[in-house]
């Protein structure tokens, strides 16, 4: 190690190594700064940053397997609490803090990768109103997902079997809390969605500490609530809890009991709509055969004010003098036209040759043509001579 006096640098950095590592005050302590610098090796899972004050600053690493334990994402400028140990990196000579674990400085750390979370899947549209699904009104089965030996699915059954009976209740057994819950959970959501085998979708459990309701802050159990085609109502501890799962879902129960409420109808109430519908319709048709029975006084006091017989009688009467009026002037006219034709015909006689020829006269026609004048004929011609009743052959002789 030494060499004429000197000291190599490796060898001066393992010494620093040395004393760093066998002071006992620097193997467990808590640093509080505020984080600045920091990269996420998101391929290795190492997390590299800086802790600093108004005064110093100290280069610090979180490996993977306590990275991963983290419940929220550092980002510069939080105000954190590490726990650690102090250590040289013999290489560069450089001292840093290697993190064990990290707390956020004023916030509990589940607190804050709740809010992360939550401000994340809200800039992504998750909680948009305008994406709620509507309940089913009369829902024939419900699928809940939740442990089988909880109080909330006792609750459940109780509430849907004294409201809505008529509606069967499907069970998907799952954990609700620890590691593995959220795992199960979201096959829940797959199951019912693959198999179409219900209406409506209550996932929850009854109360319990942040701890305890955490595996329903998980993001990918929020992206399947998102993504199921059947509504689906969140029922997470109680009335003053709020999770990942109750914003996403489409409906949001204080209880498991109240989420049973709000998927089926109330039997008394129905009983009391249809009473009511009942009544309406036995009103609604009192009322209209009244008005018909009114509408038809109105109208046999109109028949009995006009005599029918009388009425048909008057209207005989005028049809009477139609028709005798008709058969007069059919006959008036028939009349005008006989006379006129008359005078047609004795018009007609008068001027027909034949009536001439009658009264002794006779017309003489040579090669077809009228003879009207001595002219008309020479010395032997063959003449026809036209009387009344036949014609006459001549020969003219002069």
């Amino acid at each position: 190690m030494y060499n004429t006096g000197t000291i190599t640098v490796s060898g001066l950095n393992m010494y620093i190594k040395g004393l760093i590592d066998s002071d006992n005050n620097l193997t467990n302590i808590f640093v509080e700064g505020e984080i600045s610098n920091f990269t996420n090796h998101y391929k290795s899972g190492h997390m590299y940053l800086s802790l600093k004050d108004e005064r110093a600053s100290i280069k610090a690493v979180m490996f993977s397997f306590n990275a991963k334990r983290l419940k929220f994402e550092p980002y510069d400028g939080m105000k954190v609490i590490c726990r650690g140990r102090v250590g040289v990196y013999e290489p560069s000579g450089q001292y840093q803090l290697y993190i064990e674990d990290m707390q956020p400085d004023g916030a509990g750390a589940l607190y804050v990768a709740f809010e992360q979370l939550k401000e994340k899947l809200e800039k992504l549209g998750l909680f948009d109103p305008s994406v709620k699904k509507p309940l089913p009104r009369f829902p024939s089965v419900i699928g809940v997902i939740t442990s089988s030996t909880g109080a909330a699915i006792e609750d459940i059954k109780s509430i849907l079997a004294r409201r809505y009976p008529l509606a069967e209740v499907l069970l998907y057994p799952s954990l609700v809390q620890g590691a593995e819950a959220p795992k199960q959970l979201i096959s829940g959501i797959k199951y019912f969605n693959d198999n179409k085998n219900a209406d409506v979708i209550i996932i929850g459990r009854g109360g319990g500490s942040a701890e305890d309701l955490w595996a329903f802050n998980d993001e990918a159990l929020a992206m399947e609530i998102y993504k199921s085609e059947i509504p689906v109502i969140s029922a997470v501890g109680h009335e003053t809890d709020f999770t990942i799962c109750d914003f996403v879902a489409d409906r949001r129960a204080p209880t498991p009991s109240a989420a049973a409420e709000t998927a089926v109808p109330d039997k008394a109430e129905l009983a009391d709509m249809i009473l009511g519908y009942r009544d309406a319709i036995l009103n609604l048709t009192e009322k209209s055969i009244y008005e018909k029975e009114y509408s038809l006084n109105i109208c046999k006091e109109r028949l009995q004010s006009h005599n029918t017989s009388k009425i048909i009688e008057g209207e005989n009467l005028r049809l009477d003098s139609v028709v005798q009026r008709f058969m007069y002037l059919s006959q008036k006219n028939l009349d005008i036209k006989k006379n006129r034709l008359d005078d047609l015909t004795n018009k007609l006689e008068a001027m027909n040759p034949l009536s001439v020829l009658k009264r002794g006269y006779s017309v003489a026609y040579n090669n077809g043509k009228a003879v009207r004048s001595v002219n008309d004929v020479k010395s032997g011609d063959n003449v026809r001579l036209c009387v009344s009743d036949g014609e006459i052959s001549l020969t003219v002789d002069e």
